[in-house]
């Protein structure tokens, strides 16, 4: 529990939960390569889940009246039915998960170049699947849900769906804390199901417990410090971060 592994581990789950806290997303897909180096799959897998359920509930419990429940009921919806078609992929496929996760981090690091441009450099000429503005244009509308089919899919199969659902929220919830308590809210529903079928199958080993206690308390500690730098951010700079962590995300799924 306090072997030097572990320690690094919380060190992990510390920094990633503030981003976390500041985004409403990444810090799964942040920690997950590093953690399952560090304390393995077994581990890794369920602590996190549980972990990022948390600190969702820390970021909605810190403004709860922001959750966009319209957009939250059609993001909800929409990926519940691509996470099926990501696990059924997952179910058959007979690619490795290796190259499956490089292609992923292709697919996101591209999706960040993109939306880096549409949102700092210029609104014109971007492909259809970013231009999510025009409310009630049809063509906008399907190129949303595409979207959030897509961002389903790649949670169902690699639990990291967060960098291609900010391409969505980021066009739909223009203000910030309304973008981090509704992303929050999907996640806490999305990654609580994934908590059922972990335990159902056997993943709370005593160990396990035990790691989770430890680094709930340090999740109390990176959600009081995610709040707060949250609140200092402008639109701008917080963009900026959350692009930033999109290309992290995507470089760290080439380690895993």
């Amino acid at each position: 529990m306090f072997s030097k592994n572990s320690l690094l581990f919380y060190t992990v789950v510390f920094l990633s939960n503030i981003i976390q806290c500041i985004t409403g997303f990444a810090g799964t897909v942040l920690a997950m390569p590093f953690s399952l180096m560090l304390v393995g799959y077994d581990v890794a897998k369920p602590v996190l889940n549980v972990l990022g359920v948390a600190a969702s509930i820390g970021v909605i419990a810190s403004a709860p009246k922001s959750v966009n429940k319209h957009e939250f009921t059609k993001i909800l919806s929409v990926m519940a039915v691509g996470i099926l078609g990501g696990e059924l992929i997952m179910m058959f496929s007979s690619v490795t998960s290796g190259v499956l996760y490089k292609l992923l981090g292709a697919m996101v690091l591209l999706f960040t170049v993109l939306g880096c441009i549409d949102e700092f450099f210029t609104k014109k000429s971007m492909p259809m699947l970013f231009k999510l503005k025009r409310k009630g244009d049809a063509l906008d509308e399907a190129a949303g849900l595409l979207t959030l089919a897509v961002a389903g899919v790649v949670h169902g199969m690699f639990v990291c769906g967060g960098p291609l659902l900010v391409l969505y929220a980021d066009r739909k919830l223009k203000d910030k804390q309304e973008f981090r308590t509704t992303l929050s809210a999907v996640w806490v529903v999305l990654n609580g199901l994934i908590l059922l079928s972990d335990a159902m199958n056997g993943y709370f080993a005593e160990g396990t417990v035990a790691a989770l206690a430890a680094c709930m308390v340090v999740l109390l500690a990176a959600v009081a410090v995610g709040n707060l730098v949250a609140r200092k951010l402008n639109r701008k700079a917080f963009m900026a971060v959350t692009y930033v962590l999109m290309a992290i995300s995507g470089i760290s799924l080439f380690i895993k």
